[in-house]
């Protein structure tokens, strides 16, 4: 299960926030804290292992990732 920043916050209502420091990216929510890199529509995540690509338009593009 891991550490959960905010225990008591129902699943429905996520509180998440995201800080950069160049191409690294900090992501803290209730399921605990993750970090990945960025570049431009390009993102990866180290805890899923997910990979993102931001697409034209509405929508994105998703990998798999670590399951």
């Amino acid at each position: 299960m891991g550490f959960r920043l905010l225990p008591h916050v129902h699943p429905r209502h996520h509180l998440r926030r995201t800080f950069r420091l160049g191409p690294v990216r900090l992501h803290a929510g209730p399921d605990g804290v993750s970090w990945g890199l960025g570049a431009g529509r390009w993102s990866w995540n180290a805890k899923s292992r997910r990979h993102t690509v931001d697409t034209p338009g509405p929508g994105y593009w998703q990998s798999k990732g670590r399951r």
